[in-house]
């Protein structure tokens, strides 16, 4: 039979619609268990964002195996076999649901704890979430194979495929994470997953019935694919998968770690392939070139200047992440082969992915202090423009003047008088780069020096110590200088969050500051609490510089929860911080790990007061602040101890979720809003925002008397669980607030 017979007979046998169906309900499927996963664990990793990077990685290493394995199946096997081993594949991946956390691998190591969370995937996940994978290639592969007069078409499913993805991922943080607890969600998850398996059976009929046809349209036509080809797809598919989780961890480090906004920057990666893979793109290559321009010389710009705008910050760095992901993609689907080695294409775009994704997760982390990852890659990305051949003599003067103004932030002093001058050069500097953006490597460079001065000198300007990078972020101690408190001081910065500092002259060495000096509400409890209570025990989540150790005195026993080990030799080495060694008068300990975990073998009844700060920069390790959470430290509490939560945060109203938790948990809970007198350098006391709980009202007594607590509202919203946040509620509250 020949292929225009074939292409006659294959509409009533081959339904496109069908085909993308079931393509967009494997893509969501595979993208809804991502987030859904990844919140089951975050509880025992402490929230922080690299729980998500390292997801990341391991999903991408998963979508590698099944791409590998449907491009071997269509290698070594024709269409009827293919159809039985793939719904057998379907089927033994079922025996994995509903999706859970397994707990044969016991706890999670401290320190760094990649490895466990990969296993943990592996065993919880890694099955389904492979068979998903290869069903779109091995699909959009018998629909190529079809005989359909759409059939050459065949990529155009793949933006079916990556619309299915996107849907999933914003219905997640939207719709799914407010509305259903973590167990239900598994459940629904299966229940669509087995009425899936059902339409890939009825697809397997008809691919089944008419295989020797399908087998002979495919063989009848073939193209040669040459190495360069190859590397070009690998690396195109590997510069916007790093580019994402470089855009994740700036983002989740100064907001929370969060499904929420994990999947932002996931969606946004998904879209452009659905843009890059249309037959006519809704946004045209010559578009995407002139708005890349403009959003990566602002987001280098703001690399290089100190501000504290969540918006600019979020707009730029998202855009530029967006549109450099389209360039590339863009580019990758002009390379793209004909139809029969669409699974190659596939795999080797995977294979992009993973070596994108274990950079950011696992090589990045162990070669840079800081989060250079980010701003290298979209240098990187700058090479994908078109070059254009030699620049005229114009464009080399305004690419030099760009230099020069790039060139110059690193040279602008740190003291008010220049305070605009960083984003007055920087606003020059991407200006040039702009207008130069039609010569690829001119704009490169121009980018360059801005987007990497940062590794060199960074945008606050302060004198860097020491700067030490973990699993858990990027910790940071510089020196300033306070004049009311004998001059110079040490802080300690995670990301761009201040985390405590410390006086050096010896008249306030051991002076509480920031958010724990005396007249802040924190310094308010401890004051009031230890001298009413001799000998008091107290427990500390979150341990910062060790400030709050300066409050103890002989007889008294505090001891630290800490997640990251690096915080920990920061906060014990005397010559960055000496609240631990010199200034606590009361016996010191540290216990690692996650809080929530090794606060399980406390003995319940046990201490006066539990201080809760474990906030890293303003992310917030939600688990902490849930109705169980709170029921454990009830649990460690005496009948008449306090519970200190420090809520302050930049992007989130945290009040009413967190007194909601307090109240579903049957505790009693003030509030305190302080804001220091003006004019007051932060140091003598930040403004923050405190809740004080206790199991009873009457333990709160003294407090509610003083004018300046009230009791907690939670505006009738949901209590947080281990199974349920809401985030967006959150930030949603903060923005009207404002």
């Amino acid at each position: 039979m020949t292929v225009a017979a074939i292409e006659q007979t294959a509409p009533a046998r081959a339904t496109p619609v069908l085909f993308a169906l079931a393509i967009f309900v494997s893509a969501g499927l595979v993208f809804m268990v991502e987030p859904m996963i990844a919140k089951m664990i975050l509880p025992q990793l402490g929230g922080s964002p690299t729980v998500w990077n390292t997801a990341m990685a391991f999903f991408q290493a998963a979508l590698l195996a099944g791409y590998g394995y449907a491009h071997l199946l269509q290698r070594v096997a024709p269409a009827r076999v293919q159809v039985l081993i793939h719904l057998l594949v379907l089927a033994v991946a079922a025996l994995f649901l509903p999706v859970h956390v397994t707990s044969a691998l016991g706890p999670p190591s401290i320190g760094e704890p990649s490895l466990w969370l990969l296993g943990v995937l592996t065993v919880s996940a890694g099955v389904p979430f492979a068979a998903l994978s290869a069903t779109a290639p091995l699909l959009q592969a018998w629909f190529a194979q079809s005989g359909n007069t759409r059939a050459p078409s065949a990529y155009v499913l793949y933006g079916a495929s990556n619309l299915g993805s996107m849907l999933a991922l914003l219905a997640y943080p939207v719709a799914v994470e407010p509305l259903a607890a973590l167990p239900q969600q598994a459940i629904v998850w299966a229940a669509v997953y087995g009425a899936f398996c059902l339409i890939v059976a009825a697809i397997g009929m008809r691919i089944r019935k008419d295989a020797p046809v399908v087998e002979t349209a495919h063989a009848t036509r073939r193209s040669a694919l040459t190495w360069r080809d190859r590397v070009a797809w690998v690396v195109l598919a590997a510069i916007p998968s790093s580019l994402m989780l470089g855009a994740t961890t700036y983002i989740s480090n100064d907001v929370a770690s969060v499904p929420l906004l994990w999947v932002i920057p996931l969606a946004l990666y998904l879209l452009t392939f659905v843009i890059a893979f249309q037959e006519k793109p809704v946004i045209p290559r010559e578009r995407a070139l002139l708005w890349q321009a403009a959003l990566v010389a602002t987001a280098a710009g703001l690399l290089c200047i100190e501000q504290a705008s969540l918006l600019a910050n979020f707009v730029a760095f998202l855009g530029a992440f967006f549109f450099s992901a389209l360039v590339c993609h863009q580019t990758l689907a002009a390379r793209k082969p004909d139809v029969t080695h669409l699974t190659e294409f596939y795999l080797l775009m995977s294979l992009g992915g993973v070596i994108g994704g274990f950079f950011n997760a696992f090589a990045a982390p162990h070669l840079f202090d800081t989060v250079a990852e980010f701003p290298l890659v979209l240098v990187a990305a700058c090479l994908v423009r078109p070059w254009n051949g030699k620049p005229t003599r114009t464009e080399m003067t305004l690419a030099a003047l760009g230099a020069i103004a790039a060139l110059g932030i690193m040279a602008v002093p740190n003291a008010p008088l220049w305070k605009f001058a960083p984003m007055t050069l920087a606003l020059i500097a991407g200006t040039e780069a702009v207008l130069v953006a039609r010569r690829g490597l001119l704009f490169t460079l121009l980018v360059g020096i801005l987007a990497l001065q940062t590794l060199i000198v960074p945008a606050d300007k302060r004198e860097t110590l020491l700067t030490a990078r973990s699993f858990f972020g990027v910790n940071r101690v510089t020196t300033d200088i306070e004049p009311a408190l004998g001059g110079k001081v040490h802080m300690l910065f995670h990301g761009t969050t201040v985390h405590g500092g410390q006086p050096l002259d010896a008249r306030f060495r051991c002076t509480t500051t920031y958010y724990y000096a005396k007249p802040a509400p924190i310094g308010q409890v401890f004051t009031r609490l230890l001298a009413e209570r001799p000998n008091a025990r107290i427990a500390v989540v979150g341990l910062g510089s060790g400030n709050v150790a300066a409050f103890t005195r002989a007889g008294d026993r505090m001891r630290f929860f800490e997640i990251d080990p690096e915080v920990a030799r920061i906060a014990r080495d005397p010559q960055y911080f000496t609240y631990l060694s010199d200034c606590a008068k009361g016996a010191i300990d540290i216990v690692l790990g996650d809080a929530r975990l090794t606060m399980t073998h406390e003995t319940p009844g046990t201490y006066d007061l539990i201080q809760l700060d474990a906030f890293s920069g303003d992310s917030v390790p939600t688990h902490l602040l849930t109705v169980e959470a709170m029921r454990g430290y009830a649990r460690l509490l005496k009948p008449d101890g306090l519970l200190l939560v420090h809520i302050s945060n930049r992007n989130l109203a945290l009040e009413p979720p967190v007194a909601a938790s307090a109240h579903a948990a049957g505790l009693a809970a003030l509030m305190q809003e302080w804001s220091p007198p003006v004019g007051n350098s932060p140091m003598l006391g930040a403004p923050s925002q405190v809740m004080l709980i206790a199991r009873t009202p009457q333990a709160l007594t003294a407090y509610a008397h003083d004018r300046r607590w009230r009791p907690a509202h939670d505006k009738t919203v949901r209590a947080w669980t281990d199974d349920y946040t809401n985030i967006a509620g959150a930030l949603l509250d903060h923005l009207l607030r404002r």
